[in-house]
């Protein structure tokens, strides 16, 4: 199939939603699959308020309307709500061509926590968005029920993957390092509810990778919490290596990618029991979920390594893009879609 997928986010970026996208166009292509991939790439942008870090599309619909245009896509997903996908929602609909949509941010919760919005006038506003969408894709059975409670049609599950080839465990410096080692990583943001880890009185050393807009005013609140700013994908295996304890305290994530990553390398996870951690997480096997996070995170420290890693093995990148697959619709209704089966689901 020729398989076009818009978004939003996209390198220089780094979070789960790229992570998430790079692996799922790899596993495509491996599948004989053609992916465009519409960016913000050699687009004119502008640096989303309150996010210097991420760059936002300025007057996108042109060069996405001429990229379909020449791609000839069989189907259509729009991976995110900001204006690259607000341009092929128009284009599609325009045209009357079927399209997907993923809903991997909730965005409402976020802008409540940073600008106070109501919750129903954001809900209301991605209701509008994803309604002609054939099929929402969600990462959680929770997320899903969320989601349909709020009103959302077509909700579908598409869920995530891990490569355990590459986050695996390794080496740890048992002898340089304070311990126990407690680890976030993730954006350094007010809706990340980073402070619930930071302000905890721990023994041993805290650890943040991540960038974001409260990281200047939070290293200075708490000294004692060593900051490395953000790190590439590919460098990450080896912080979660350091850790004893991966720490995350985000109550608005809908799936959490580093929730796995971190489990693939063998580090317990201490996190509430919400959306999110709630579903991927194995509580008492892969890490304790509680709604006291720092008995969390002593208890998180008991559990055994191996069996933490043996929990993530059901993660693939594979299936999960096989799931993608199946909640693919094609752009017009008289084509079908062939489903290939990956060797390596």
């Amino acid at each position: 199939m020729r398989i076009a997928i818009i978004t939003d986010a996209w390198a220089p970026q780094v979070n789960g939603v790229v992570n998430t996208l790079k692996a799922t166009r790899k596993q495509l292509r491996a599948n004989g699959h053609a992916v465009l991939m519409v960016t913000p790439e050699n687009m004119k942008t502008y640096s989303c308020p309150s996010y210097p870090e991420i760059r936002l599309a300025y007057k996108p619909y042109g060069k996405v309307a001429a990229a379909l245009d020449d791609f000839d896509a069989d189907c259509i997903h729009i991976a995110t709500e900001g204006p690259m996908g607000l341009a092929a929602r128009r284009y599609c609909i325009n045209r009357g061509l079927d399209f997907t949509t993923a809903y991997h941010t909730r965005f409402p919760e976020y802008l409540r926590a940073r600008y106070h919005l109501p919750l129903a006038l954001t809900y209301r506003w991605l209701k509008w968005f994803h309604k002609p969408s054939r099929a929402v894709m969600v990462p959680t059975p929770r997320m899903q029920d969320a989601l349909e409670q709020s009103g959302f049609k077509n909700v579908v599950q598409w869920s995530r993957g891990v490569d355990t080839n590459y986050f695996k465990p390794g080496p740890r410096e048992e002898a340089t390092l304070k311990r126990p080692l407690y680890l976030y990583v993730g954006r350094v943001a007010v809706e990340k509810n980073i402070e619930a880890f930071l302000q905890m009185d721990l023994p041993g050393a805290k650890w943040v990778i991540g960038d974001g807009p409260m990281r200047e005013e939070l290293e200075k609140k708490y000294p004692d919490v060593r900051f490395l700013g953000a790190k590439p994908h590919e460098a990450l295996p080896a912080y979660y290596n350091c850790a004893d304890v991966f720490v995350f305290p985000s109550r608005t994530d809908t799936f959490g990618l580093v929730l796995i990553e971190a489990m693939a390398c063998g580090v317990p996870v201490a996190a509430y029991p919400v959306e999110g951690p709630i579903d991927v997480v194995a509580h008492g096997k892969s890490g304790v979920l509680d709604t006291d996070l720092m008995r969390a995170c002593f208890e998180a420290l008991n559990l055994k390594r191996s069996t933490v890693r043996e929990h993530a093995l059901c993660y693939s990148w594979s299936a999960a893009t096989q799931q993608f697959l199946t909640h693919l619709h094609p752009v017009r209704k008289a084509q079908s879609i062939p489903v290939v089966r990956s060797s390596l689901a």
